[in-house]
């Protein structure tokens, strides 16, 4: 995976992103992983957040790679996808907040 520093609001650390990836499958997997940053940093939607997932499901179909992104990300930023899609998932609507 190639990791692309990008600077955030709280930091700085790298995205873990696949070199192989067209220019569109990068902006759905960061999209993504924006969505699973802002239920860390303040709330988003329930529904923009599994819509997002469901995008980047078409980009990272497996879940051994799937688990390998969140991984890395959970590592670099402190935020876990799978634990932000999980907590969408239990709720029926509303907004998701997983801040610390």
């Amino acid at each position: 995976m190639l990791k692309l520093r990008v600077t955030m609001t709280k930091g700085n650390y790298s995205y873990p992103l696949d070199p192989l990836w067209s220019t569109e499958e990068i902006t759905t997997v960061l999209h993504f992983l924006s969505q699973v940053e802002k239920a860390y940093e303040s709330k988003v939607d329930r529904d923009q957040l599994l819509q997002a997932y469901k995008a980047f499901k078409t980009v990272v179909p497996g879940k051994a790679p799937e688990k390998q992104l969140d991984k890395a990300f959970e590592e670099a930023s402190g935020f876990s996808t799978y634990q932000a899609v999980k907590a969408a998932k239990a709720k029926d609507k509303g907004f998701v907040s997983l801040g610390k």
